[in-house]
């Protein structure tokens, strides 16, 4: 049965609509864009993000801003010098670092400069909204900011974005295009999430047509462009696609979709760890440790506003406990 809070904010969607459509898809992009509560809901996840607030404390946070917004990151073995490995990990719809700590804290674990970030709505970032390209935005601003990354690894709608990013899909953002890329549950569309969005509003046709038309003015893409597959399609870069079949938020048709690019990418199927214990299952890690060791730093991964030359963070060296 329909919460009250949904019963009247279809109602008023309702009413909006036979004044005009246009304002009441506006108003309901809005409402999709709108980012849940921040705090953990339910005993495990309290204990879960008490866990990563934990591995969190170690790291170094760092406030991003950029045109729309500001994301906070949290960096491991931040300004060491010499070669050595960087990597951005990036959170799902609803997440934040908290969720994907014990990732960060294993690919920290091989001596990588890790960068975790919190999107915009998310975490310890400010705002109430997210979208594609506020999140492409915060990606940039990090390349931006720590320099380019041998690796991006992102979960669920994380997952789309820094594929999008590596595509360089959206007009006016240049692309984050790292050596490889990992894709935890990730969506290979979108028009998918609108039509489910519209449904439960319960939208006519004209409002529906005008809630995918802010899609466009907002991101300057149409909806029916945004097919991440295609864009890992023509990267020619090695990428990890790790779904569960039994996910039951992303289809593991998307992860199929994925595959189909090309012989670049790797399937992993996860199976039994649905869509949100598969950030820190023990065969995942070792899945992802195992393809990013296969390629080695690219030169040139100091950033060029830390290294003066004087100083050298040493590598954080810690055992990781794993969720089987």
């Amino acid at each position: 049965m329909p919460s009250f809070a949904l019963k009247v904010t279809r109602l008023g969607l309702s009413s909006l609509s036979r004044i005009s459509p246009r304002l009441t898809g506006k108003a309901a992009f809005k409402l999709f864009c709108l980012t849940p509560s921040r705090g953990p809901s339910g005993a495990k996840a309290e204990a879960a993000f008490a866990a990563g607030r934990a591995r969190l404390s170690s790291a170094e946070e760092i406030m991003l801003s950029f045109q729309g917004g500001q994301a906070m990151t949290y960096r491991f073995n931040g300004g060491a010098k010499g070669r050595r490995k960087r990597f951005l990990v990036v959170h799902g719809w609803g997440s934040s670092s908290e969720y994907m700590s014990e990732l960060a804290a294993f690919l920290a674990s091989t001596g990588a400069e890790v960068i975790s970030l919190d999107l915009p709505g998310h975490g310890r970032s400010p705002g109430r909204f997210l979208n594609v390209r506020l999140a492409v935005l915060a990606i940039a601003a990090a390349k931006e900011r720590f320099g380019a990354f041998d690796a991006t690894i992102g979960h669920s709608f994380g997952g789309a974005s820094i594929a999008i990013a590596a595509a360089g899909f959206l007009p006016g953002i240049e692309p984050v295009l790292p050596d490889s890329l990992v894709l935890i549950g990730a969506p290979s569309a979108m028009a998918w999430l609108f039509t489910d969005f519209g449904r439960l509003m319960e939208l006519d046709p004209a409002t529906q047509a005008a809630l995918e038309a802010e899609v466009s003015r907002i991101t300057g893409r149409r909806l029916q462009e945004y097919d991440a597959s295609r864009g890992i399609r023509d990267l020619g870069r090695p990428v990890l696609v790790i779904h569960a079949e039994d996910d039951k938020e992303v289809s593991s048709n998307h992860a199929r979709a994925y595959a189909a690019a090309g012989d670049h990418v790797r399937l992993f199927w996860a199976n039994g760890f649905g869509h949100r214990r598969i950030v820190s299952a023990a065969p995942v890690l070792e899945a992802i440790g195992e393809f990013l060791a296969e390629a080695p730093a690219s030169a040139g991964r100091e950033n060029a506003l830390e290294t003066n030359g004087e100083s050298v963070i040493s590598f954080r060296r810690t055992s990781v406990r794993r969720v089987s």
